[in-house]
């Protein structure tokens, strides 16, 4: 039997198994740890102890580190060593423990809906995406993790969300979703008050899990926009007007969906969109077509808000396209049959190669009207608004998409536009 606090040993699992109880506790010291020792009871049982001289101790004084086998001899060693190195730094370990349970406690409160309305309020107001990132983020990852402590969230949970999107065929979804969800945490992270230190999307890779992400082409032909402004009279108030607009100025889906009539100036003709709304963060002004004019003529004004395009009186923008999206594509295969699926972003792309069949317009104004700034240093030196260009490019846009829309007769020639 071992001698009380005498006996150094290097200890071994085999060792420690072999300890039995006496008439009174013992202790065998450790060879290689200094201060560590296995404490017998009476009864056998077996703990690893540390003796060392604690913050407010006067004398060394005996602390647990755990009961074998519960607790290895490896990690027994590992334990006291860390204890060790944190009393030579005058940190009792005690106290340092409490505040490793106390940190960890407040990461399982921080659940990922928590963090997600922060990081909504916080971040995305200011963003031109910023209500398409919101609309997303409620839409797909609240609801599945909203309760889940977000240190919790693993890469595979994040795997199978995205890979789930991208078996429905909405390959540029799933790419839109991961950056989304990967920007969250990477902000969280640089909030330092989350207790998040990893994100579970840094080694997700888009191209390995969702494919390359190729450059949309694509636009609507003549038939199919044709049939588009024909069917926004089927979607009624307010998706009806919000697609109408988009074909006419080739804004952003964004742009047009969270318009407030204190932008717009009907007298002059004139939209100016707020450098916080727009891509680029600069302020966008759009000159307004007559046709233009007159979609806007024929929406409500509400008492209750400002917005153009709303279910709730003008207090809040529309934010979900999907059930006007599939409706405007059952209409128009009622009179087109089948036609290759498009989004809406591809109308502004149709806008953008539809002005490029215009005459007399410079590359720089068709850009300028989409919202596109200007290149280099023509951006810094150049403080021309281009507003009698941009006008006139979308007043003759107008003119070609209404030829569309309503074809002339077949013995009618229809002019080239020139500008007077």
């Amino acid at each position: 039997m071992a001698k009380a606090s005498t006996d150094r040993k290097n200890l071994t699992d085999r060792y420690l198994k072999s300890l039995k109880g006496g008439s009174k506790p013992y202790d065998v010291r450790d060879r290689e740890i200094r201060g560590l020792r296995i404490r017998v009871m009476p009864s056998g049982e077996r703990t690893f102890v540390l003796l060392a001289r604690f913050q407010h101790d006067a004398n060394p004084t005996r602390r647990a580190l755990g009961t074998y086998p519960v607790l290895g001899l490896a990690e027994a060693r590992a334990k006291a060593r860390e204890w060790r190195e944190l009393i030579g730094r005058g940190i009792d370990p005690a106290q340092e423990e409490e505040r490793e349970r106390a940190a960890e406690l407040r990461k399982q409160r921080v659940t990922f809906a928590a963090i997600a309305e922060d990081f909504i309020a916080e971040k995305l107001p200011s963003e031109s995406k910023g209500r398409e990132v919101e609309r997303d983020l409620r839409r797909v990852f609240i609801p599945i993790w909203a309760k889940r402590p977000a240190v919790d969230i693993t890469p595979l949970e994040v795997r199978a969300v995205i890979k789930g999107v991208k078996a429905e065929g909405k390959t540029y979804q799933a790419h839109n979703l991961l950056g989304y969800v990967r920007r969250l945490y990477n902000w969280a992270i640089a909030q330092h008050c989350y207790g998040i230190e990893n994100s579970p999307c840094d080694r997700l890779d888009p191209e390995s899990i969702i494919g390359d992400r190729p450059a949309r082409k694509r636009i609507l032909n003549d038939a199919e926009l044709r049939a588009a402004w024909q069917a926004t009279d089927k979607l009624t108030y307010p998706y009806g007007p919000l697609l109408k607009l988009l074909m006419l100025t080739g804004a952003r889906r964004s742009e047009v969906s969270e318009a407030a009539w204190s932008e717009f100036d009907l007298t002059k003709k004139l939209w100016s969109i707020p450098a916080e709304r727009m891509k680029a963060d600069g302020a966008h002004i759009v000159p307004l077509s007559d046709d233009a004019i007159a979609v806007l003529a024929s929406l409500p004004r509400f008492n209750s808000g400002d917005y153009l395009f709303s279910t709730t009186f003008g207090r809040k923008p529309v934010n979900s396209h999907d059930k006007a999206k599939r409706k405007l594509d059952g209409e128009m295969a009622k009179s087109l049959g089948d036609f290759p699926d498009f989004v809406i972003h591809d109308i502004r792309r149709t806008v953008r190669t539809g002005l490029s069949a215009v005459t007399n317009i410079s590359d720089l104004v068709r850009e300028l009207v989409i919202g596109h700034t200007k290149p280099g240093l023509h951006k810094v030196y150049d403080q021309y608004a281009y507003l009698d260009e941009k006008r006139f490019a979308l007043d003759a846009w107008a003119a070609r998409l209404r030829s569309i829309i309503e074809p002339p007769p077949a013995n009618v020639v229809e002019l080239a536009h020139v500008r007077a």
